[in-house]
This record gives C-alpha cells, sequence and structure tokens, in this order.
C-alpha cells in the first residue's frame, strides 16, 4: 500500500539538506557574481592577457556548476511531490517504482551538492599536484605505487578530471619508483587532499617463486596548485637551474635536444623536474609551479606541526600509520585441533589491525 507520507517525510529531509547547501554555496548571490564575470570577460582587454582570461572562464565555470546543481536538485524534488500527488489521485501504483528511482538520484544529487558545500578552503578549488613515491620493499613496492598511479587516472576520468603526467621514474624490474602527476577540475585539491599520507598493500606477491604474502608501502603527496601571486616568494639566488635530456621513448626531437628541466631550491633541499612537455620554457614554467606548491604545502605542514606541538604527541607515519589499507590477500584460517576453532595463519597476525580480526571472528564463531 502507497503511503504518501512516508515519501513526503523524506523529501521534506532532502529539501531541508538542499536548503542548507544553497545557503552554504550562496546561490542567491551567484547569478549576479556570474553577471559581472561575464561582462568582465568580454572585455577586449582580458583577451590579451591568456592567464586572467583562462581564471575568469574556470570561475564562471564553477559557477555555473553550482547553480546548475542546485536547480537540478530543486527540479527532481519538485516532481517527486507531482509524482506523489498524482499516485494519490489516480491510485497507479505502478509508478512508485519510478517515484523511488526519482528520488534515490535525488539523494544523490543532494548529497554531492552538500559535499561542495563542505569545500570552502582556501584552495580547496585548485587543481591538485600528486606525487607518488615507492616504499622500502624493490620490486613489489614499485608495482604498489604504479597500481596508485592507475587508480587515481581512473577516478580522475570518471569525475571528469584531466591528467597530466610531470615527471615520473620507471622501477628496476616492474612498475615505478615515483610519479608526479597534475589532476585539473573543478575542487580537485579538495577532494584529492585527503588522500595525503601513507597507502599499504597486502596481497600475495605476483614476483614471488613461492607465492607469499607481501605487505609493500607507497606515499602520496598531494599540493594545491598555486598561481604566481606574490604569496610565495623565490629568490634567483636560492635557486639552480638545470636542463637535461628528456628519458622516455623519445621522438624526432624530445630525446635530442635538453627540453627537460631540473630546479634545485637551496634554502630547502627541494628538487622538482619535469621532462613532460617538449618545449623547455613549457617544463620550466610547469617545474616552477610544481616547486610553488612545495613550498605552500612546506609552510603548511610547518603551520599544522606548530598547532599540534600546543596539542602534544603526533603520530608518525610508519607502520601502523597508514591512513588506509588494501588487503587482497584472504586470511588463511585453519583448523586448531585442540581448541576446535578456526585461527588465522601466522602470517596473517602481523599487527594490531589483523588480530582484531581474529578476535572479532573468534567472538562470532
Amino acid at each position: 500500500m502507497f503511503k504518501a507520507d512516508d515519501y513526503r517525510l523524506k523529501i521534506k529531509a532532502l529539501e531541508e539538506t538542499l536548503g542548507e547547501a544553497k545557503y552554504a554555496l550562496d546561490i542567491d548571490n551567484r547569478a549576479e557574481q556570474l553577471k559581472k564575470l561575464r561582462a568582465e570577460q568580454e572585455d577586449p582587454a582580458v583577451w590579451q592577457d591568456l592567464e586572467r582570461s583562462a581564471k575568469i572562464g574556470r570561475e564562471i565555470s564553477s559557477i555555473e556548476g553550482k547553480i546548475a546543481s542546485y536547480q537540478k536538485g530543486r527540479k527532481a524534488l519538485d516532481d517527486a511531490n507531482e509524482i506523489i500527488d498524482l499516485i494519490e489521485e489516480t491510485e497507479e501504483e505502478e509508478l512508485v517504482p519510478e517515484l523511488d528511482r526519482m528520488i534515490s538520484a535525488a539523494e544523490e544529487d543532494i548529497e554531492e551538492m552538500r559535499v561542495r558545500a563542505l569545500l570552502r578552503g582556501k584552495y580547496d578549488s585548485s587543481n591538485a599536484l600528486l606525487s607518488i613515491h615507492a616504499g622500502a620493499g624493490g620490486t613489489e613496492a614499485c608495482d604498489w605505487c604504479a597500481m596508485l598511479y592507475r587508480m587515481y587516472c581512473r577516478y580522475a576520468e570518471r569525475n571528469g578530471y584531466k591528467v597530466t603526467e610531470i615527471d615520473r621514474l620507471a622501477g628496476d624490474s616492474a612498475g615505478l619508483k615515483s610519479v608526479d602527476f597534475k589532476v585539473e577540475g573543478e575542487n580537485a585539491y579538495g577532494y584529492l587532499k585527503a588522500e595525503i599520507g601513507v597507502h599499504r598493500l597486502v596481497r600475495i606477491s605476483p614476483f614471488d617463486a613461492n607465492k607469499r604474502r607481501q605487505t609493500s608501502f607507497a606515499s602520496l603527496e598531494v599540493m594545491p596548485e598555486v598561481d604566481d601571486d606574490g604569496e610565495i616568494e623565490i629568490k634567483d639566488e636560492d635557486i639552480r637551474i638545470d636542463v637535461y635530456r628528456s628519458s622516455g621513448a623519445g621522438g624526432q626531437k624530445v630525446n635530442k635536444t635538453e627540453t627537460a628541466i631540473r630546479i634545485t631550491h637551496f634554502p630547502t633541499g627541494i628538487v622538482v623536474t619535469c621532462q613532460n612537455e617538449r618545449s623547455q620554457l613549457q617544463n620550466k614554467e610547469m617545474a616552477f609551479k610544481y616547486l610553488r606548491s612545495k613550498l605552500l604545502e612546506r609552510q603548511i605542514e610547518e603551520r599544522m606541526a606548530a598547532e599540534a606541538a600546543l596539542k602534544g604527541e603526533t603520530k608518525k607515519i610508519e607502520w601502523g600509520s597508514q591512513i588506509r589499507s588494501y588487503v587482497f590477500c584472504p586470511y588463511t584460517l585453519v583448523k586448531d585441533h585442540r581448541t576446535g576453532y578456526e585461527m588465522g595463519d601466522v602470517q596473517a597476525v602481523m599487527d594490531g589491525e589483523i588480530q582484531g580480526f581474529i578476535i572479532d571472528y573468534l567472538k562470532k564463531s
């Protein structure tokens, strides 16, 4: 039996969430802001400044996306209310599955809008610069680094982001020792900044003839791409710029001229490289952007460290401090004839997380 009141309560809750997101995103004032930006974009002086024109274009696209998201959510809820009224009048309960699909879709859209409303940090709307480094473990860790790189590339593609590889260092036998790349799109840094940290992989190693269970680590750094607005000062005497020939498959030019750039920042010891572009000037520009982002990340870390010092002990990035574990190796369960319980294989009991898994398993047995 169709219960209209239950559906109306769901829609009312969604309307409250939508209203909160509307207020947080300042939708009421976005139309006027969009009008001013479009007028500025039509100014002939802006056409001569490609960087300024691109920045205005990104702002217009961002505002249009926020307005469109709100209007889509609002329309979905209005349509759902109309279908509820129609079912009550005609008693055609065949429309209930369609109503359920509409409400489910509206929930996903409004939740996405709510998350976007939370990304209000200074750099959340910026592009993201990511750097993945293989940990100790040789070929196994290098393969894990390459797997993470593919994972984030697929994530970016599904969300409509553009991925540009900046630099890579191949592993000796397989995989990657390190890879630097840029993810371009609205709120790219805001969504990806939570991925910063150490990632752990547990699996049966394809590189081990004995098929033993192996644990690999890789670290991920995420930095916002910052423009040269004077916030990060880079003095000429503090850096050294080296040019060299790019590596890779090459072509008629790329491996015959010195197009790759390496910048060393003496005060911090930071070294950045870029060899993705075919032009030395383009590589140099990208390398400076990467360096500015690295220096900004260092400033943020120092500020956070100072705040953490006031709060007390902070957790180091090491075994047991990883932000996420990817467990592809199933825990082997063998029968203990003395107790009658099934217990984990010795290799499975390697840290507190797995021990907790075994304890919980025994309690449920």
